[in-house]
């Protein structure tokens, strides 16, 4: 095995979460087909980086599932239990975070600066807890 492909986040539709994830998060929307039933199977993944193939084989994907009954309706936004869940990296994070805030996206904190890197938690649009995080390296440490 040599990666994680996709990570399943059950969500409350379809269309409202790829606009959330591709316009405010700026991800790529790498696959949305309809499988007949009602259901899509959807791929949202954070833009290949340098020395990637394609948006299709870059990194971890979210495989957006739109919730099919009640158990899984209470799910949607709180899929950690409230902790943050979900961690985003980038290599310019104060760009990023300019751009995320431009685009309504939630921050819960003002960014900090840790040993580790920068970082400020932010809510998707369903309240599910994500870290945006530069993470130190010789680059930028």
């Amino acid at each position: 095995m040599s990666s994680l492909a996709l990570v399943a986040l059950v969500v409350r539709d379809y269309d409202e979460a790829i606009a959330f994830y591709t316009d405010a998060l700026g991800f790529d929307l790498v696959e949305d087909t309809d499988r007949g039933d009602g259901s899509r199977w959807v791929v949202v993944r954070p833009p290949a980086g340098p020395g990637a193939a394609t948006t299709a084989t870059a990194g971890t994907g979210l495989l957006l599932a739109r919730a099919k009954n009640g158990a899984q309706e209470s799910r949607v936004g709180d899929q950690t239990g409230g902790r943050v869940g979900f961690f985003l990296h980038t290599d310019d994070f104060a760009r990023d975070h300019a751009r995320m805030t431009a685009a309504g996206v939630r921050f819960l904190e003002e960014p900090r600066h840790e040993p580790y890197g920068s970082v400020a938690v932010f809510e998707d649009l369903y309240g599910n807890r994500w870290d945006l995080l530069q993470p130190v390296s010789p680059e930028n440490g």
